[in-house]
């Protein structure tokens, strides 16, 4: 299976330390082979395999945050 990139906007993304819990949070979902989130457009990029929405859900979820669908 080739990498998938996937892109989302996290809600309450305000400053460098949102950002960093983001990534961090995504970065472990199994299958996850990068993450870049911009605080600006609270958009997070997301690049891997084999993982789902629901799991980088569960993830910005776990990290304070909520996934703007």
């Amino acid at each position: 299976m080739s990498a998938v990139t996937k892109k989302y906007i996290i809600e309450g993304m305000t400053c460098g330390h949102c950002k960093s819990s983001v990534e961090e949070e995504i970065g472990e979902v199994a299958g996850v082979t990068m993450v870049e989130a911009t605080v600006d457009t609270g958009q997070v990029t997301v690049t891997g395999e084999n993982f789902t929405d629901d799991d980088v859900v569960a993830a910005v979820t776990t990290a304070g945050y909520t996934v703007k669908l």
